[in-house]
């Protein structure tokens, strides 16, 4: 049996079971499929995962509860779940050069609540314990435990600021990291939008964090973690990386030297999907000295894992060892790179001027446009967007400024740099079309917009033209 015929047989299958029971379902299932082939996705954090990968997830290890970690379960029969979990790590080990990997975070928040958890553990919790019980010649009090509690979430992360490209859990007040730690944010430089190192280390001289954090969601350049590490040992920080967005780049040794945040870093985060191109998840990896706090995630901060995804990491991980995933590695930033210059020839205004990762930021203010305004007219178009903040952002965080794209999806499909021409085209017709809208009484509005409805229709078509030529999933015939 051909792959073609493998592949279809399995989801059609799959589709079939789910319809006799929730036809609804199964019918967004399919229609979900139709919409990813048909629109142009530039979301950065988005990408297309192989069958392999999707198929490992919809299996009987989802029954599992299997909460602690390989060879010390809290439940029995948890042997194939071993198994998983392991090679999950040990892929990750190999791939990324790591001391230790730990593959049950369900996401890149739950990463990341891991990694601040375990720093806290064995920079503080164990001191303060040991001081403690130094005091106690019986079980600690709870006057203790209340000053424990009061140590913990008084210390210090020191992080990249939202709107200079940091993430919201690396201190944004709305998120629990904002909540856990007395948190101060780094910039950029206001002329360049470049990261200025010396201006970080008076910062972290002053502050004096327990947690340096490196890593970005909306920065479209490379981060020098070797200089970043230097800072943080100078003030005697631990130096977190969460590398979710650029994975990939570091998998495929697109990211070296001190560009690659694994040697450098103390603890590193990631999620396995994005640039990585596996499934929605989380990972961990960090030196052998935080090991054993990291693998404690469940039941710290994590509940039961996910025994069906972590099979699905390693499906996933597995294919990032492969040598056509450097490959693929190279074109998301060659493509980034083509998407960027065929924007900037036609007027429009990038943050920092450019790209040397996978993801383009544009500050659509240039268009007379608010990012919430731009990111809905590209999507009416077949063009698939988020807004985001921009440094100094005058809109905010859900107005915003910017519109964030990035090209690990579409390489996915196989589209080369002269589509990015084409694409950058495209969407510098719909922005430069589109109008600021009014509210009822008259006054600028931040969220309507004005575009001709026929010219909207022709972009959309042109983009389904383009993609016509790129099948997404072409083993998979749905019928």
């Amino acid at each position: 049996m051909s792959s073609l015929n493998a592949e279809s047989t399995a989801f059609r299958n799959a589709l079939e079971v789910v319809r006799a029971v929730e036809p609804r379902v199964a019918d967004a299932i399919a229609a979900e499929l139709t919409d990813q082939r048909e629109s142009l996705k530039l979301i950065a954090s988005e990408n297309y995962a192989s069958p392999a990968v999707l198929l490992a997830m919809g299996n009987w290890f989802s029954d599992k509860y299997a909460e602690g970690t390989v060879g010390r379960r809290f439940y029995a029969g948890c042997q194939n779940v071993d198994t998983v979990e392991a090679l999950a790590a040990e892929h990750a080990r190999e791939l990324f050069g790591a001391a230790h990997a730990y593959a049950q975070p369900h996401s890149g928040i739950d990463a990341n609540l891991v990694a601040f958890w375990a720093i806290l553990a064995d920079r503080v919790e164990a001191p303060a314990l040991r001081r403690a019980q130094a005091r106690q010649v019986n079980d600690l009090t709870e006057e203790d435990w209340f000053a424990l509690r009061r140590e913990l979430g008084n210390q210090r992360m020191l992080g990249m600021s939202l709107d200079a490209g940091g993430h919201l859990t690396h201190g944004f007040r709305p998120n629990i990291s904002g909540k856990m730690f007395d948190q101060r944010s780094y910039g950029t430089d206001p002329a360049t939008g470049l990261i200025d190192y010396a201006e970080l280390r008076r910062v972290a001289r002053e502050f004096k964090p327990l947690v340096l954090v490196g890593g970005y969601s909306a920065y479209p350049r490379k981060v020098n973690f070797r200089i970043m590490r230097e800072i943080a040992d100078e003030v005697g920080a631990t130096f977190m990386v969460d590398m979710a967005h650029f994975a990939g780049l570091v998998a495929g040794k697109v990211f070296t030297g001190d560009f690659d945040p694994v040697p450098h870093a103390h603890i590193v985060t990631t999620t396995t999907h994005k640039s990585l191109r596996g499934p929605r998840g989380g990972m961990v990896l960090c030196q052998p000295e935080l090991a054993d706090q990291v693998d404690r995630g469940c039941p710290m901060v994590l509940g039961g894992p996910l025994p069906h995804v972590m099979a699905a990491k390693a499906v996933a991980l597995a294919e990032a060892r492969r040598p056509d995933f450097a490959d693929y590695a190279q074109r998301i930033v060659a493509n980034a790179h083509a998407l960027a210059e065929g924007l900037l020839r036609r007027g429009a205004k990038l943050v920092t001027g450019g790209t040397e990762n996978h993801l383009v930021l544009i500050d659509v203010h240039g268009y007379g446009l608010t990012g919430r305004q731009a990111e809905q007219a590209l999507l009416d178009s077949g063009i698939v967007t988020n807004r985001n903040a921009v440094p100094q952002d005058p809109n905010g965080a859900w107005y915003t400024s910017g519109i964030r794209i990035g090209t690990p999806a579409l390489t996915t499909r196989g589209l080369g740099t002269a589509q990015m021409d084409e694409i950058a085209e495209l969407m510098h017709t719909v922005l430069s079309q589109t109008r600021p809208g009014a509210n009822p009484d008259g006054t600028a509005s931040k969220a309507k917009y004005i575009l001709d409805r026929a010219l909207a229709e022709r972009v959309s078509k042109q983009a389904t033209e383009l993609l016509a030529d790129f099948p997404l999933y072409p083993t998979v015939d749905l019928g």
